[in-house]
């Protein structure tokens, strides 16, 4: 058994400092890497990278809506034409560093508000589906487990896996929890680690409200700017790899000039639902 452990690295702007990028890098299998648009700067985005190559992390570009004031938080409702060439260019610039920091853009997670609007809004959805395709057919796209999202994407050509946030809490209906809720994002390590290796073991986690839910998923998501979020990986990645699941991205880093369908990842199982 194994499992795809990721965190939201290159978040740094200027003297702002977010997370411990070296920190996390020797913990999780892949790297969501800022573009500049939501957070990070060209100097440390590439710093984030080198240190992703020399520790075999794999690196995913992490889109989002134009939003640096409010780090990506906020929803837009952005025209189909300017969505799709904003996300063309964070994935385009974020290819070039990577060859610059010798390795390269393997799949594409969309960060914050983005992430969650696509997941069921289809106009939207579609617009980075194609954007994506129209760059880089090969790069797959990490999704919420259980989205709509998974399902258009596919029927586009695209590979996806399901992802789950092990640092957030979940509704009954397999969505996660708004931020603006009390209770909406975790911060005890144990907890969060015993709650990924329920999900790893058995595909099912505990809503906020009590129930049971189910929620396959091939990749796990610690937030890199959380309060603790060091610990908190690390504590992860120890409780899994102490009962047997190895933590492997779902898809190999390559070197730069490397295509990006050298290794398939596996698909997501099935979307989310209320377990019985």
């Amino acid at each position: 058994m194994n499992i795809d452990l990721n965190s939201d690295l290159g978040e740094s702007f200027g003297a702002r400092r977010m997370g411990d990028d070296a920190a996390m890098l020797g913990i999780v299998s892949s790297a969501n890497v800022a573009c500049g648009f939501h957070a990070g700067d060209p100097a440390g985005i590439l710093q984030t990278l080198r240190r992703a190559r020399e520790n075999g992390v794999t690196v995913g570009a992490h889109v989002a809506y134009p939003d640096l004031a409010g780090f990506g938080r906020r929803p837009m409702d952005v025209a189909s034409a300017d969505l799709r060439a904003d996300v063309i260019y964070q994935i385009g610039a974020l290819k070039g560093l990577a060859t610059a920091a010798g390795t390269t853009v393997r799949y594409v997670k969309p960060h914050g508000a983005l992430y969650n609007t696509i997941a069921k809004d289809e106009r939207q959805a579609q617009d980075v589906i194609a954007a994506i395709r129209e760059i880089d057919a090969g790069l797959v796209l990490v999704a919420l487990a259980g989205s709509p999202l998974i399902g258009w994407a596919q029927a586009q050509g695209l590979r996806v896996v399901a992802e789950a946030f092990a640092d957030r809490a979940y509704e009954s209906d397999g969505s996660l929890v708004s931020r603006r809720k009390p209770g909406s994002v975790l911060h005890d390590p144990q907890e969060v680690a015993t709650r990924m290796l329920r999900l790893a073991r058995e595909g099912v986690v505990t809503a906020i409200d009590g129930s049971t839910v189910r929620i396959e998923a091939d990749s796990i998501c610690v937030h890199g700017d959380s309060p603790g979020a060091v610990e908190m990986a690390r504590e992860v990645r120890g409780l899994l790899e102490r009962e047997g699941v190895a933590i492997r991205s779902f898809v190999e880093p390559a070197a730069a000039g490397q295509g990006a369908d050298a290794l398939p990842p596996r698909q997501p199982r099935r979307r989310a639902r209320r377990a019985g």
